[in-house]
């Protein structure tokens, strides 16, 4: 059965790119809503934005969502990735500015809110996105692919020429609360290169290695404080790459692979997907089913402790 939270749950912070605060506000909404966004910032116009794949103004450093009217809400990848792995189907989230607040750069403390709060069962059944026949995009070395497979499944590998992070490969079903146990804390991170860059740009306003991101230069890691797993940037990858597939509309019951992949690419995948109506086909979950998608049985004793 579809879900949502039991009460609001409230956040509040700056956003890693723009550097602007923000307060969301994460609100139960009734089956079958969907998960929507609401710019209570914006007091003309069409202030809702649904998190869905075709709303996606494709960008590589976050994943962006924008209404006809031109509303949007960026680097939502993190909250996206935490109502997924939650098992959250239904929520209305109202923000006050363009970026979801970055908070320690990864899905952990929505994830500690939304348990905290509780989470409701509705009376409507799950529905998932079955993949019928493999799909791959790809761009230069970057690639993402879906397949058929009785559970989500993420693979993924990254390979940086910074010795600090190097080749790093994973490979996780996402059942039984593997997300909140292997995933949800894992951070953000670039390269110190990347920071400089982006900061003359005007971007990356808001990040603070150590605080919400990690930042690596060589063979080094320059965040105090250090990496909270030796894996910790593939995982993040996989976080990611969960939170922009749940812009799918549902679970996604497949196999996703992804080398080098970004928030662009996943977007592009789905699109590739959704293209023919031959590559999937929804279906309304049983009690098994849904005991085998990501959020099945989660709960807050499982969330990694973090120094």
């Amino acid at each position: 059965m579809q879900k949502t939270i039991k009460a609001p749950v409230h956040f509040s912070g700056v956003g890693l790119h723009s550097g602007q605060p923000a307060r969301l506000v994460v609100r139960p909404a009734a089956a079958d809503h969907g998960i929507w966004f609401r710019r209570t910032d914006i007091l003309l116009g069409d202030q809702m934005v649904q998190a869905r794949w075709d709303k996606v103004n494709r960008s590589p450093l976050c994943t962006k969502i924008e209404n006809a009217a031109g509303a949007y809400v960026s680097t939502i990848e993190h909250l996206m990735a935490a109502l997924a792995g939650c098992g959250i189907h239904n929520a209305m989230i109202d923000i006050d500015g363009p970026e979801v607040p970055i908070l320690d750069g990864s899905a952990r403390p929505f994830v500690e809110e939304f348990l905290k709060a509780g989470l409701m069962i509705q009376a409507a059944p799950i529905r998932a996105i079955e993949v019928l026949r493999p799909v791959e995009v790809s761009n230069g070395a970057a690639r993402a692919r879906l397949e058929p497979n009785r559970v989500m499944e993420i693979a993924f590998t990254i390979d940086f020429e910074d010795a600090a992070i190097g080749v790093q490969q994973k490979h996780l079903t996402m059942e039984n609360g593997t997300f909140v146990r292997e995933l949800c804390d894992s951070r953000t991170f670039c390269r110190q290169a990347d920071v400089d860059a982006m900061q003359q740009q005007g971007l990356a306003l808001g990040g603070i290695p150590g605080e919400n991101a990690v930042v690596f230069e060589g063979d080094e890691v320059v965040s105090p404080g250090g990496l909270r797993r030796t894996d910790e940037p593939v995982r993040h990858k996989m976080l990611d790459a969960l939170g922009d597939l749940a812009l799918a509309g549902g679970p996604v019951l497949g196999l996703y692979t992804g080398t080098r992949a970004g928030h662009s690419l996943t977007n592009t995948l789905l699109r590739e997907l959704f293209s023919d109506p031959q590559n999937f086909r929804i279906v309304d979950c049983d009690i098994p089913m849904a005991s085998r998608l990501p959020g099945a049985g989660v709960c807050a004793a499982e969330i990694p402790a973090v120094a």
